[in-house]
């Protein structure tokens, strides 16, 4: 070996180990994919929230200086050999900032156009191998495209590669790797099941307060008793996530299951759970597709199918949302006023004023009727739900959200005002007419410390009746929860969540002389806790239970107790 290179060589392992330290990273987020909400969201699982969480564990320090990082490499400044202009440099750099190898610099890019030596210039493409086959192995997908890059760019820095030894001996067996282990070059497969034995209980089946009237006057029967009978069902998810430019995503989801829908044994909507919803023999539907996509600050969603409102709002409700994972019943999960209602087709925007500020606006109807060309159907002639949240982060632990929505809901079918979380009433507080609400609502998520968070929301709604002979007649009804949830208890990951609050119901009603009774006369309130165990990363059980008091709104009711002990497995 020639004696004039061994001053190199000795400095190599230092210039390598530094240049590794600056290109040492994880996975950097697409700003885009970076959500507005105080915390990430159970619902958004995507592979791009993926990378963002993994950012997020290793970021480095934003006040990191110019001459920091990657330019502490001096020992062999010399061979500034990769210039901007090159091929390689622009190869390098677009993998970058799309997978975030290097991290050296606050912004996970090159800065100021530098030239590199081919010792850095190969560190940094080593790094981008390890994020790369690390993606790959999670399921997570990485562009064609990128793969055809690497083979490039590692065919050029051969000998440099080489050098740095055993962390590259496989060079070719890697990229092979990379082509052959993944689902596919743009979309991430992943699966959620549940096993779910759940029990209800209490006196008589709830009736609401027409019912009760006809029951004063003895035109009907007192009810039945709570059916008190244990079930075992399930309900498994298979995801498609699919990314073509690294920040859009292509949500494909497909659903079977045989979960029971607690209203028959309870007499109650109130009863249901978070995850009910059954197919003829566990028949496989298409459940969601839609696609999100960056317009420079516009974020744009649009779906033909399972497009809801709360893929588009902000629940601020980050430990009970998820129907996965989250609350037992549907009513913990997140406001029904602001996050339910006519939904499945169409479109939404978002714009960011800053990072503190964004606004998101939709326009959504629903789908089963917007895809049916026939009277009081169709896509702006069926019921729909359109309207705009505001969204202010006021710190990294703090977040809130002012929403409008106004709602309608045809004759095609019976309007149902609070999406099976409400009272008989409140739910169609005008026999079956043709009905508009106006929902006006406040929520917020303050995580106290690392380990206590603390959600909330309220809402009022007015209704009114749109045609037949109840046209004008209206309705307020109101709403709100309040959930407080304990993190890392027993094991990290754990969540003890304690919740409460105010259902869905109508204590004004207009009605004409005739008319059963047609406001509710009592306030309804649900009290709910949970356990959510991890196993591990792949299995949780979350035991636990729920009562509604003055279920249906109604006092002559009796309580009514849920007991779920619910497993969810993730792969």
């Amino acid at each position: 070996m020639n004696k004039k290179f061994l001053p190199l060589l000795k400095a190599l392992p230092i210039a390598v180990g530094a240049s590794l330290m600056s290109f040492q990273g994880s996975i950097a987020a697409p700003q885009d994919a970076v959500n507005s909400q105080v915390l990430p969201t159970a619902n958004q699982t995507d592979a791009l929230e993926m990378m963002r969480r993994r950012q997020d564990m290793k970021r480095f320090d934003a006040n990191m200086g110019a001459d920091q990082g990657m330019s502490q490499v001096t020992s062999v400044s010399e061979l500034r050999d990769v210039q901007p202009t090159e091929w390689a440099y622009e190869a390098l750099k677009s993998l970058v900032e799309r997978y975030g190898c290097i991290v050296g610099y606050p912004d996970r890019t090159f800065r100021g156009n530098r030239a590199l030596s081919r010792w850095e210039f190969a560190a940094g493409l080593n790094a981008c191998m390890n994020v790369m086959e690390r993606l790959i192995q999670e399921n997570v997908a990485v562009l064609r495209e990128d793969i055809d890059k690497l083979k490039a760019l590692a065919q050029q820095f051969e000998q440099e590669l080489a050098a740095l030894g055993a962390r590259v001996d496989n060079l070719e067996s890697r990229v092979s790797f990379l082509e052959d282990h993944q689902f596919s070059t743009t979309t991430k497969l992943n699966g959620i099941a549940i096993f779910s034995l759940e029990n209800q209980w209490g006196g008589e089946k709830a009736i609401d307060w027409r019912q009760q009237d006809l029951l004063n006057q003895g035109r009907r029967s007192a009810p039945a008793d709570v059916d008190e009978i244990a079930t075992f069902s399930d309900r498994v998810r298979l995801n498609f996530d699919t990314s073509f430019t690294g920040k859009d995503l292509l949500k494909t989801r497909l659903q079977a299951g045989n979960v029971p829908n607690l209203s028959g044994p309870t007499g109650t909507n109130m009863a249901r759970l978070s995850f009910d919803g059954s197919s003829p023999n566990n028949n496989v539907d298409l459940n969601k597709l839609w696609y999100r996509f960056p317009m420079g600050n516009l974020k744009a969603w649009v779906g033909p199918r399972g497009l809801a409102l709360d893929d588009v709002f902000n629940t601020y409700n980050p430990y009970l949302q998820s129907s996965d994972t989250g609350a037992l019943s549907r009513f913990s999960r997140y406001s029904p006023f602001v996050n339910r209602g006519p939904e499945g087709a169409g479109l939404a925007l978002q714009y960011d004023f800053s990072k503190q500020f964004n606004i998101v606006a939709t326009y959504l109807a629903d789908d089963g009727q917007a895809s049916t060309p026939t009277a009081n159907n169709g896509f702006f002639n069926g019921s729909f739900s359109t309207g705009a949240q505001l969204n202010y982060k006021a710190t990294d632990n703090l977040g809130i959200g002012l929403s409008y929505l106004h709602k309608y809901y045809s004759a095609a079918a019976r309007p149902n005002l609070t999406a099976g979380t409400g009272s008989v009433i409140a739910s169609d507080p005008f026999y079956g007419t043709p009905t508009t609400v106006d929902t006006y609502n406040l929520q917020g998520n303050w995580k106290i410390t690392n380990n206590l968070n603390l959600s909330a929301w309220g809402g009022y709604a007015n209704a009114n009746a749109q045609g037949g002979r109840r046209n004008g007649l209206s309705a307020d009804l109101w709403t709100w929860n309040a959930a407080l949830s304990i993190l890392d208890l027993g094991k990290e990951g754990a969540v003890l969540s304690f919740s409460g609050g105010l259902m869905p119901y109508a204590p004004y009603v207009g009605s004409l002389t005739g008319d059963l009774i047609s406001n509710d006369r009592s306030a309804p309130y649900i009290i709910e806790t949970q356990y959510a165990y991890p196993i591990n990363k792949n299995i949780q059980i979350t035991p636990g239970f729920y009562v509604i008091l003055n279920p249906e709104a109604n006092s002559n009711n009796s309580s009514i107790w849920v007991g779920v002990l619910r497993t969810t497995f993730k792969f």
